[in-house]
């Protein structure tokens, strides 16, 4: 349910759910999301006795795109178990994720995207540097069929 107001909404106070029903504790927590959208293909099309000098656009597939979601490395294993599903064929391992934007108090989600039919395709760990003060990092790639806003 999305709540209109005059003014943006920021952007740091969001909920990941990653089809596990659940956006409380570190598991759940990340610090970064990429851009969530998608886009309607189109083709075009004009037959050679049209009276117009122009073509006909026509509305073909829509296309998701991938979303990247980073957080720190907290020793939790559940991302690669996912992902770990997803590479043995398991077919049931396409998840509905849901992310939230919070108001600034957290009192109330002002927007909902959901990604439909998602799994990890990509998993990255690192980079680790001995002279680093840096946290270490880990993100996923979600690949999703179809996204859906509330």
């Amino acid at each position: 349910m999305a709540i209109l107001r005059d003014r943006p909404y920021v952007q740091f106070n969001f909920l990941v759910d990653l089809g596990t029903g659940t956006t409380e504790g570190v598991e759940a927590g990340f610090q970064e999301c990429s851009n969530i959208g998608m886009e309607v293909t189109v083709s075009e099309y004009r037959t050679g006795n049209s009276k117009e000098n122009s073509v006909r656009k026509i509305t073909g597939l829509n296309k998701a795109t991938d979303v990247t979601l980073k957080r720190g490395v907290i020793g939790s294993l559940n991302l690669y178990k996912w992902l770990d599903d997803i590479r043995n064929g398991n077919q049931m391992a396409e998840r509905t994720v849901v992310i939230q934007l919070q108001n600034e108090d957290h009192t109330a989600v002002v927007q909902t995207w959901k990604l439909l039919r998602a799994r990890i395709i990509k998993h990255v760990s690192g980079p680790m540097n001995a002279k680093g003060t840096d946290v270490a990092m880990e993100e996923l790639t979600l690949a999703y069929e179809r996204l859906e806003m509330e």
